[in-house]
């Protein structure tokens, strides 16, 4: 059985899509972007957007049970792989060691220069 996860914390989904499901005791968080839900506006740097999209994701999850400790799996798109080390500087403040498995692409990207989406267990 699945449960979807709603929240106002985060970005509203722009499509038939969930911002996130329950099912079974794992969690599945949809691509976030860095759109700022309080302002509706995304901050100009890499690093403020990797800010961004990582507490969207953690609102969400704190919605569904969860907490970024919960997170075993992100799948991050970047703009710029020249962003990469930018990126990672942010990332890594919202995690706790063992990390997640990770998977980085470079991606067209409309607008923006980060998308993430995760994986969790609760």
């Amino acid at each position: 059985m699945k449960k979807e996860i709603r929240t106002d914390k985060a970005p509203q989904p722009i499509g038939p899509y969930s911002q996130g499901l329950v099912v079974g005791n794992m969690i599945f968080v949809a691509g976030q972007g860095p759109l700022n839900p309080e302002t509706g506006k995304t901050p100009p740097t890499i690093g403020e957007q990797t800010r961004q999209v990582m507490t969207n994701i953690k609102n969400i999850l704190e919605a569904g049970g969860a907490t970024m400790d919960n997170v075993v799996k992100s799948t991050v798109h970047l703009a710029d792989l020249k962003d990469f080390q930018a990126f990672n500087e942010v990332y890594r403040e919202f995690f706790t060691a063992p990390y997640p498995v990770r998977t980085t692409v470079g991606s067209s990207l409309l607008g923006i220069l980060v998308e993430i989406d995760v994986i969790a267990e609760i």
